[in-house]
């Protein structure tokens, strides 16, 4: 399968561009004169004494964060950071933010982290951690601070919905991405992709591979669970996609000038010869979970369920400042196959199945005509095989109704496409 790789690099010129009009030229050294003025007024005369780096840092990051919710300014210590997580390993409580309204807002837990089992979820507002105003942080600043030592806890205020805010106490821990899970669910296969980091394609791999193995013939479909996946790697997105697609298109990136358009078309070859695909999401699936699910969905190679999606479809491009740490930067808009851009709109699903808690009702006694005394007996039953014990679906639907709808539509596709054949 082919591999993508996206690298950007940039030099950083702290001059006046002289190839501008003189118009311009005068302007922007009008700007840089004002600049200049305040930030000396603010060394001199601020009640404390600021050192200048810390001053052109935070000039920087106000200029980054004052463009969009996901531009930033990455210091030495979160550039760093950010590699790591990328690779799949990191410290903190394991949850995906941005901002909104000066709050921190939950894009989505990561499966079996710290905040996951603390019962945190996609759409929560984050409005004090150890009870302090989040409102008035950057995103940063906010990150920040959620990070701490291994073992250490944090208060974090959180207001969902129209509830009342309550406070939940989270334990730092380093976080470990297993981003491919799976198993088998009767005659279906159940694969889990929670990020998208440099192991998610390979790990996606043996997983088909081994579900494959383990059922033969007798697997029947697909479920793709990318519900409360936050993102991660463009060109791990592009492969998992194409792990299922067999030609065509798979994303376009368009960005401040025409030429710089981009296009990935997939390679010949479908990881699962074809079988029946459903694809889960919800408001927590963002950035590369909806390249995927919008990919799938434009060649109507996968049904797409649940609720719609989170809406990030801009592209950022990590540019390294030379040892001064790095610069996250809005540089594109993705769109789908079909020229449908993703941002602020989401992926909204196929089959829309909210999410939903069962339960099972209790029902008195019933009688059918086999209880019925001198009642004629079935001249079949003496000829006919034991059948084969397929997996109920009644438990998974108590556990996650959205799953279950899915594993229904693949086992009804499947039971659909049998009979044809016969």
């Amino acid at each position: 399968m082919k591999s993508w790789k996206m690298a950007a690099t940039a030099v950083l010129l702290i001059a006046v561009p002289f190839s501008v009009p003189a118009s311009e030229n005068s302007d922007t050294y009008r700007q840089l004169k004002l600049f200049g003025d305040v930030f000396e007024r603010v060394r001199a005369d601020y009640v404390e004494e600021v050192t200048d780096e810390e001053l052109v840092e935070s000039a920087i990051r106000g200029m980054l964060t004052s463009l969009d919710p996901h531009s930033s300014y990455l210091d030495a210590d979160s550039f760093r950071d950010m590699q790591v997580q990328t690779r799949g390993e990191f410290g903190g409580l394991g949850i995906e933010v941005t901002m909104e309204n000066g709050l921190v807002k939950v894009v989505s837990p990561i499966d079996d982290t710290p905040a996951f089992r603390a019962g945190v979820q996609a759409g929560d507002l984050i409005t004090h951690l150890d009870e302090e105003p989040v409102l008035g942080l950057n995103l940063n600043d906010a990150v920040d601070r959620m990070r701490g030592p291994v073992g250490t806890d944090i208060k974090v205020t959180i207001r969902r919905g129209e509830s009342e805010p309550f406070d939940v106490t989270i334990t730092r821990a380093v976080i470990t991405v297993q981003s491919v899970r799976h198993r088998m669910e009767g005659d279906i296969g159940y694969v889990r992709i929670t990020s998208f980091n440099e192991q998610t394609t390979t790990g996606l791999t043996n997983a088909i591979v081994d579900l494959k193995k383990q059922l033969g013939d007798q697997l029947h479909g697909i479920v793709l669970d990318l519900r409360n996946n936050p993102g991660g790697l463009l060109d791990e997105a592009i492969s998992v996609s194409d792990a299922f697609l067999d030609r065509g298109e798979i994303v376009s990136t368009r960005g401040r000038y025409s030429e710089d358009a981009q296009r990935w078309n997939a390679d010949s070859g479908d990881l699962t010869d074809g079988l029946p695909v459903v694809v889960l999401i919800n408001g927590g699936s963002a950035s590369a979970s909806e390249i995927v699910a919008g990919a799938l969905q434009d060649h109507r190679r996968a049904v797409i369920m649940g609720t719609k999606s989170f809406g990030k479809g801009s592209v950022q491009t990590i540019i390294p400042l030379g040892g001064h740490g790095a610069m996250r930067l809005t540089t594109a808009r993705y769109y789908t196959p079909s020229g449908r851009s993703i941002q602020a709109k989401g992926i909204d699903p196929d089959i829309v199945v909210e999410r939903a808690k069962l339960e099972t009702l209790q029902t008195g006694p019933s009688r059918s005509e086999a209880d019925l005394r001198g009642r004629l007996d079935n001249e079949a039953d003496e000829k006919a095989e034991p059948a084969e014990a397929g997996t109920p679906t009644a438990d998974v639907a108590l556990e996650d109704y959205q799953l279950a709808r899915a594993i229904d539509l693949l086992r009804g596709l499947a039971l659909f496409n049998a009979r044809a054949v016969n």
